[in-house]
């Protein structure tokens, strides 16, 4: 899992803006099928909103685990909506690399 630093994660906050959240958590919480859809969401989009409906209070850490799970990066928990990074395996479908690689240089 790769870390961030704090350009980073405001360059992933503000390209997330305007994103809509794909994956709801709710009464189940985070079952295995939750965290394979996670896991695919983030193969097709790369960055990810994950809204809490339910687990409001657990958010933080079952996010963590979502994120290790799906070996993704918790970019920022803003209210009960999480964002989630994972570089895509495939090179020419990524989006923020060269933004990012920027951003850690600055």
């Amino acid at each position: 899992m790769i870390e961030l630093t704090s350009k980073q994660r405001k360059l992933l906050e503000k390209a997330a803006h305007h994103l809509e959240p794909l994956v709801i958590v709710g009464q189940n919480g985070v079952t295995p099928s939750l965290t394979e859809r996670v896991d695919g969401q983030l193969k097709a989009h790369e960055l990810i909103k994950v809204k809490f409906n339910e687990f409001k209070e657990e958010k933080r850490p079952l996010t963590e685990q979502l994120a290790q799970d799906c070996r993704a990066v918790l970019v920022r928990i803003i209210g009960n909506i999480a964002i989630l990074y994972r570089e895509s395996e495939d090179k020419e479908k990524r989006q923020f690399q060269k933004a990012l690689e920027k951003a850690a240089k600055a």
